[in-house]
């Protein structure tokens, strides 16, 4: 059997866990010495050879991280999936920065990118106790800007990517689930799909990822005002009907859907394809007279500050 020397060769979106390039030292995993004593070698025996001292083992490695994106390139279609079905595809920090290591350097081979979610639901929003923690490693809501901005990144990759997006949405998609289906060119849903923005009744802003002007653009202001207000779940029909979904079918058949779909799209010429998808993000952006979702992260960070603090306030003891 030859056995070829050459080094074997990764498709850009396998996954591989991202190693950090200088990882932290570990800090109390490992049974210290008790002097200084301890580190030093044994004396060599008066006669006889020296003893060489014997190499010292090398830690065993950490537990490799829990991958919350899977991706998977077929011909010119590129597949992504939020797999963490047991947490019902929360967006956390992780999942976000996997997210764009996928999207973020376009491949120009690929035509179609599907968005689409293991288990029954498609997402249900941000991770809240990630956000929570965060507000109480750092009060003034910086951890809560660094998410704010890269899921604003996330999103605008999916808006502004030179190969159409798809979303095949099937349970629910509340909150940062909406706003990531949002953000695709075309969007396919099971007749199970519910779309909700909880975000009020939680003391949130809509401010996730540009979706509020998006929903604005798509949708019209009359009908945002009422969805976001009242709080009330979109069934897959009123989607359907309000341009939140182009296309409604049996979640038995959202693959087929999306085939039909992709089909045509990976066959349009690379550059025309390119130059089209430009031109209809450029339209889109014309139509808002201002794009405040820059601040999106800014909202989020102060609206939490604020009422972390207050909770703050009101547990601390009274003064005397």
């Amino acid at each position: 059997m030859n056995v070829s020397s050459q080094a074997p060769q990764y498709h850009p979106y396998a996954m591989r866990p991202p190693y950090p390039a200088n990882p932290p030292a570990p800090t109390g995993w490992y049974a210290q010495p008790e002097s200084a004593s301890a580190l030093a070698p044994e004396p060599a025996p008066a006669l006889g050879p020296a003893l060489a001292p014997e190499p010292a083992s090398e830690p065993a490695p950490g537990p490799a991280p829990v991958r919350t994106v899977r991706s998977e390139l077929r011909g010119a279609v590129l597949h992504v999936e939020l797999d963490s079905p047991e947490t019902g595809n929360a967006v956390t920090s992780a999942m976000l920065d996997e997210l764009l290591a996928v999207l973020a350097v376009p491949d120009p081979a690929v035509r179609v990118i599907v968005l689409s979610a293991a288990g029954r639901d498609f997402c249900l929003g941000g991770d809240r106790e990630e956000l929570l923690a965060g507000l109480d490693e750092d009060p003034t809501g910086g951890r809560i800007r660094s998410y704010g901005d890269r899921a604003r990144r996330v999103c605008d990759a999916l808006t502004n990517s030179p190969a159409v997006t798809v979303a095949r949405v099937q349970g629910r998609a509340t909150g940062a689930g909406f706003a990531l289906a949002l953000a695709c060119d075309l969007r396919v849903g099971a007749d199970n799909a519910v779309f909700r923005l909880p975000e009020l009744a939680l003391g949130l802003p809509v401010a996730w990822g540009g979706l509020l002007p998006r929903l604005l653009h798509e949708v019209g202001a009359a009908r945002v005002r009422e969805i976001i207000l009242t709080g009330r779940p979109v069934g897959a029909v009123e989607a359907r009907e309000l341009a939140i979904l182009q296309r409604v079918v049996p979640e038995q058949d959202l693959d087929g859907a999306v085939d039909e779909w992709a089909r045509p799209v990976t066959r349009r010429p690379e550059a025309a394809l390119r130059v089209t998808k430009t031109l209809l993000a450029s339209h889109a952006s014309a139509t808002r007279l201002a794009d405040a979702s820059v601040l999106d992260s800014e909202l989020m960070a102060s609206v939490l500050a604020a009422a972390h603090y207050t909770r703050g306030l009101a547990a601390r003891p009274p003064v005397d």
